[in-house]
């Protein structure tokens, strides 16, 4: 794994303009996978435009920077394929036959694509070029979709959604490690882990909050009330507060990562549900999948004000803005390090 330049803060790399040589001359756009449509839009973040459509397989999850941060996939989840789209013109290329693609992540060292393959309770470690299957982890979680790597790469933290807990896998031994439950009736999501590395965030839906897991033991430490749906997780440009979604009110709650309280919430005029996306190159603008509303959402991250609400596909969800700053893609819609 490329070395962790700054162990107060994982994020470093992916400050305002700090674009790898291999994405610099990329086109900025936004990538939306429309699940119900079975397509893609792309916008143009510039004018907030659609600037090309295209079919892919059936229900799109998520849109993926691979680990190189040459190549997007669109994983079809139904469909049992992944998508290429070329960032370097924003074209669709071929397709190759994955099984069960809900979401897919990279090993820190870039050794293997690690695909979430939900519906068959496993993770899959493919070869990040063919993706052919290298070997299989079957895990103890109805529901596994969102990941987190800890700061030294060494294991990762994934949510079960429909089982209201965590669990923890080594990741160079690809074995479980252990797990730790949440609230009875909880439905954990997307997974973040803080700049200094010591604390991982985890959105519960149904608990509508934010839970803090000591990634080390695995236990629960805290939890944090944050809204309805509580759903994806985006750490600011200035690695200073990570944006929540909440899903089910159309707002986007703020947490400061030094006191671990929310500082801020911004609420969608007219409604909204906020699902997963990103934050632009320059930290100004996060951009987010309105799932249920069949929209995009542009908001500005100095005050929260909606600069576009944009029509799109049927239920889009893991929308990716790309390119981003950083020096490698650990997966998901844009986890830089």
């Amino acid at each position: 794994m490329p070395p962790v330049l700054d162990p107060d803060d994982i994020y470093s790399e992916t400050r305002p303009g700090r674009l790898s040589p291999v994405v610099k001359d990329f086109p900025e756009r936004v990538y939306v996978p429309n699940s119900k449509s079975n397509t893609v839009d792309v916008i143009d973040p510039k004018t907030f435009r659609i600037v090309d459509h295209f079919d892919v397989g059936l229900l799109p999850q998520h849109v993926t920077p691979s680990w190189d941060l040459r190549t997007l996939w669109v994983l079809n989840n139904v469909g049992n394929t992944v998508t290429k789209i070329d960032p370097a013109t924003g074209k669709k290329g071929g397709s190759v036959r994955v099984k069960a693609p809900y979401n897919m992540y990279y090993t820190p060292d870039g050794k293997y694509a690690m695909v979430v393959a939900e519906r068959l309770r496993r993770l899959d470690f493919r070869d990040p070029q063919t993706m052919k299957l290298v070997r299989s982890l079957d895990v103890p979680c109805p529901g596994v979709d969102h990941v987190d790597f800890s700061a030294d790469g060494r294991y990762l933290i994934a949510s079960c959604e429909f089982g209201a807990r965590m669990i923890k896998v080594d990741v160079a031994e690809q074995r479980l490690l252990g797990s730790v439950n949440l609230r009875p009736g909880g439905m954990p999501q997307d997974v973040k882990l803080s700049p200094d590395g010591k604390v991982f965030y985890v959105a519960d839906m149904r608990a509508n909050g934010v839970y803090l897991i000591d990634g080390e033991k695995p236990s629960v430490i805290g939890f944090i009330p944050t809204g309805l749906g509580a759903h994806g997780l985006y750490a600011s440009r200035d690695s200073k507060v990570l944006y929540v979604s909440n899903r089910g009110e159309g707002s986007i709650s703020l947490i400061d990562f030094a006191t671990r309280a929310v500082v801020k919430k911004w609420v969608l005029p007219g409604g909204g549900s906020p699902d997963m996306g990103g934050v632009s190159d320059d930290g100004k603008v996060l951009w987010l999948a309105g799932r249920y509303h069949s929209e995009v959402y542009a908001i500005d991250t100095r005050d929260g004000k909606l600069l576009a609400r944009i029509p799109v596909g049927r239920e889009p969800h893991g929308l990716c803005i790309y390119p981003q700053p950083g020096r490698y893609s650990l997966g998901h819609t844009g986890v830089f390090r």
